[in-house]
Parts: C-alpha cells; structure tokens; sequence
C-alpha cells in the first residue's frame, strides 16, 4: 500500500534554506558605532604611522622646513639606541607587576563581595567606585602627599622618618604599581562580581558540599566559568598598564632621576615634545601599538586553542 502523502507545498517549506539576511542584521545596528570608531581611530593610527617616516621637527611642524622621508630611518634609530631597550624591558616588568596584582585584588575582593551581608557590599563598592571615578592626576597627587617624606602620615605609621619613595628607582616603581592597582582594580571587581553572581548557585554549593576549599572552589569552579570575563579584563589590564603616562609622570616628576622611572608612553612623550623629535616619538607609539596587538591576538589565540569561546 502506498505510504501516507504529503501535504502539498510541506516539502518545500521544510527543506528550504533559512534565508541569510538576519545574518547581517547585528551588522546594520554597530554599522553607526564603527563608523564614529573608525573616524577617531584609524585616522589618527594612519597619521602616527606616517609621521614615523619622516624626519618631522619643530621646524616641520612651523614650516620652516620641508619633512624630510626617511623610511624605517627612525626605527633604525630607535632600535639601536640601548635606552630604547631598557625603557621596554622596565615597560613590560612594570606592566605584567600590575595586571596581576590588578587582577588579583580585583578577583579576592569580588569574591569577598559575594560573602558579605549587604551593608558592607555596598560601602565597599562605593569605595571601589570612589577609587575609580578620582581623575588619575588627582589621584596621584593625592598618593604623593601620603607617601611625602615631610609631612606624609604613612613615613610616620611605619616608622621610617623622612624616607623618600620617589628617590629610588624601585620604591618609585612600587609607589606608582600601587596608585595603579588602587584605581585599576574597581573594575576587575565589579566585572568578576557580575560574572560570580550568574554562576549557578547549586554548583558552588555541591563543590562546597564536597570538601573543596575557597581557594580550590574558584581554582576549578569559578575560574573556568569565568574564563571569557577574566579574558576581557586582563587585555584591558594589560592595555591600560603598558601604556601607563599620568601617574609615572606626575609621581616621579617626568621618569624619575635621570630617567630611571622611564616607561615607553612617557619615553615616546620626551622624544616627541621635550626634544620636538616627533617622528622619532611617533615611532615608539607604533611599536607600542604592534606589541600591544601582539599580545592581545596572542592571548586570545591561545584561549581558542584551548577550545575556550570568546
């Protein structure tokens, strides 16, 4: 007997492709957003990238003189200069000392959040966000006063006399990684708190049940959940930090004694202006920027060869 037809106009229906034009439509929504990021942001990268080929001066920049193109002439400069590698390396320890002591003040403190009763939640948030609205100049002029060797309070708590935190070049470097953490870790806070409160609470209560510590419970539990939070967090920890100018200018007045506080920003800001070398200053932002690519596509390559979805 001859099986039950179908419908006629099913089979169509069912096979038909979905059409493709949803598929475009988150595109028509940040069409806007890319527009205004790409006005503000490639313009500017092409203009660093095409100053850093010219020989540009202060007479350039007056008209005095016509720019002269050098091609990589700057970078050549720039990468046989010893003090170029020696701000880098001072830049790269001085950046990753901050991400991870950002990331894991911002980490304990949201989990602390989590096992608190609500009045003191809320007054540290709104520490943490007194922290993080103060301007970075106002706050390191206010960190420079506690530590101020005269008339600062903490030379006194700890009994130092009239010790001087900006004199040395690693009590200097420790004086700004601790400003930088005090305004830096208010998001990785709230950010890796929003992440913890959507984690089910039955898992966090069966790893409890089970014995685990608080420390092994976020080690294997929370951790992994909130791998693509820590992802965000930690590029733009590592964003924020290498690029670091405000609070080293400000706190060692310029790079510290004969620059032994330098870091690229503030490096490429004295070649650049104090020296009026601004191709030469335009070039360490591009090599800023390259490395600061590298390592943000590096980690995130790592991340999807571990099978993580970002």
């Amino acid at each position: 007997m001859p099986g039950p037809t179908r419908p006629p106009g099913r089979a169509a229906y069912v096979t038909a492709p979905r059409p493709r034009a949803g598929r475009s439509t988150p595109w028509l929504y940040l069409a806007p957003a890319l527009v205004v990021l790409g006005a503000l942001l490639v313009y500017p990268v092409y203009q660093l990238g095409l100053i850093s080929l010219f020989h540009y001066t202060q007479a350039q920049v007056s008209g005095g003189e016509p720019a002269v193109f050098r091609g990589f002439g700057n970078y050549t400069d720039l990468f046989s200069d010893g003090r170029f590698w020696q701000v880098l390396l001072a830049t790269v320890v001085f950046a990753a000392a901050c991400v991870g002591s950002t990331l894991a003040v911002g980490c304990a403190l949201a989990v602390l959040l989590t096992r608190v009763r609500a009045v003191p939640r809320l007054a540290l948030l709104l520490a943490a966000l007194g922290a993080w609205a103060t301007p970075a100049v106002t706050g390191s002029t206010v960190w420079l006063f506690l530590f101020d060797p005269d008339f600062g309070p903490v030379d006194r708590l700890l009994g130092l006399g009239d010790h001087s935190w900006t004199y040395g070049r690693y009590s200097a470097f420790l004086l700004v990684l601790l400003e930088v953490v005090w305004c830096s870790f208010p998001f990785v806070m709230v950010t890796v708190y929003a992440g913890i409160r959507s984690v089910p609470a039955e898992v966090l209560e069966a790893a409890a049940l089970d014995g685990a510590s608080q420390w092994r419970i976020w080690r294997s539990v929370l951790a992994p959940m909130l791998r693509p939070i820590l992802t965000v967090v930690t590029i733009q920890s590592v964003i924020w930090d290498f690029k670091v100018f405000t609070q080293i200018y400000v706190m060692t007045d310029g790079g510290g004694i004969a620059g032994q506080n330098l870091v690229l920003n503030v490096y490429a800001y004295q070649q650049a202006f104090a020296s009026s070398q601004y191709g030469l200053g335009s070039a360490i932002g591009v090599v800023m920027l390259l490395l600061l690519l590298a390592v943000t596509l590096g980690y995130l390559r790592l991340l999807r060869r571990q099978g993580e979805e970002l």
